[in-house]
Formats: structure tokens, sequence, C-alpha cells
């Protein structure tokens, strides 16, 4: 079901003049879709905050523009934010026509535990965070849950064939595609013995020195005696 409760209003300003709707609490807006209208909007920041924090970009929001008696059913396509400080800059709303299929990318979400990581050296792989699905707007979840608890063994995954939606809901991607995986990890063997000879059989530098020094004093008590 699409949430209610963000009013969206025309915007006239637009480029570098929106800075100015930003200061006033107003986050600019984009609204498109297959055969709507462009619209230049403008909406309250601090109610977008919430519908985003609430919904995110994969569930149906409702809208009204302007004096509009019905609602628009939209996703958020895009959040644009500042890089610095996080603030919300732009947005794009995609209105859909909720008798026709749309291609959304779902995140996944793991749950569970996989009995295999008891094993030592053993590790899990992620291969995929997120997956295209294909539903009409109400049909859609708002992620795909992959339950890590059938994970017994090394070598073991699950694909996109493994994973079981609800009807009218197609994943769009091949059967085979793995999204996670478990793989071991080979132990380094530490060559101690190995590195331990070789500190013994080299003669430090300053050994080198002292051996040199050594065998000069007896030359040098020699010349003396012939003079």
């Amino acid at each position: 079901m699409a949430d209610t409760g963000l009013k969206l209003s025309k915007r006239v300003v637009v480029g570098k003049k929106t800075r100015f709707l930003r200061r006033e609490g107003q986050t600019p807006a984009h609204l498109f879709g297959h055969g709507v209208e462009s619209l230049a909007l403008q909406c309250d920041t601090s109610e977008l905050q919430q519908v985003i924090a609430r919904k995110g970009t994969t569930r149906l929001i409702n809208v009204k523009v302007g004096g509009e008696k019905e609602a628009r059913s939209v996703f958020i396509r895009e959040i644009q934010r500042d890089a610095l400080t996080g603030l919300l800059v732009h947005v794009d709303l995609y209105q859909v026509n909720k008798s026709e299929k749309i291609k959304v990318a779902l995140p996944i979400i793991f749950t569970g535990t996989a009995p295999a990581m008891k094993q030592k050296n053993n590790i899990i792989e992620h291969i995929v965070n997120e997956l295209d699905v294909e539903s009409l707007p109400d049909d859609l979840p708002p992620q795909i849950e992959v339950d890590l608890s059938v994970l017994a063994e090394v070598n073991q995954s699950i694909s996109v064939r493994d994973i079981k939606l609800k009807p009218g809901v197609t994943i769009v991607a091949p059967p085979d595609q793995l999204i996670v995986k478990i793989s071991q990890v080979a132990e380094e063997k530490e060559e101690v013995v190995a590195v331990a000879a070789e500190a013994v059989a080299a003669p430090t530098e300053a050994e080198g020195e002292v051996a040199a020094e050594g065998e000069a004093k007896p030359e040098a008590k020699a010349e003396k005696k012939k003079e």
C-alpha cells in the first residue's frame, strides 16, 4: 500500500536560485513518469525527511500536487544530498500506473545465522546485495529476505532459484545467479624455523666490522717493528 501525507506545490524557481528555497525549508523536486507531464515541484523538507526515513525508495508514496483532489502514486527515484552536510538538495519522483508492471532494484536483507560459520576458516561471501524485480506497483515488496540458516557446509550457496517471492513478483536475473556462498580460507604456514636459521647464519654488519678491525691490528704492529 502507498503511504500518504506528502504535499507538493508547483515550483517556479529553478537553477541556482533554488538555494533560497532550501533556506526556507523547502526541497526542490522533479516529478516524471511514463505518459506523465514532467513537473518542477517543491515540498516541505521536514515532511520529506520523515517519508524517506519511513518508506525509503522501494515503497509507493501517495502525493498531492497543488490543489489536485486525487493523489498520485510515486516512488522516490533519486535523492541528492550535500556531500559535506548530508542535507537534502533535490529529489526525483517517479509516478507509476498501478495497472502496469514496473522494474525496481530491491535490497537483499540477510537473516539467520549460517551453521557453517562455526567451522574454522569458513567465510561467507555476499555476491550481490540487491536484485531487480518486476511486478505491479501494489505487489512490490520493500525488500528481499534471504535466510542464511540453510548454509551448513563449505561450498554451499544460495542462488536466485532458491528465493521464493509472492505470486506476481518476478526476479529479473538468471536462476543460477549466486547471492551468497560459504567458502574456506587456506591456513597460512609460518616458516619460523627457516627464518631463525637465516638469522643465525647471516653475520651482522657490526660483527663484520669487528672482524675486519681484528685482522688489521697485527699488520700494523709488524710494520712498526720493521722501522
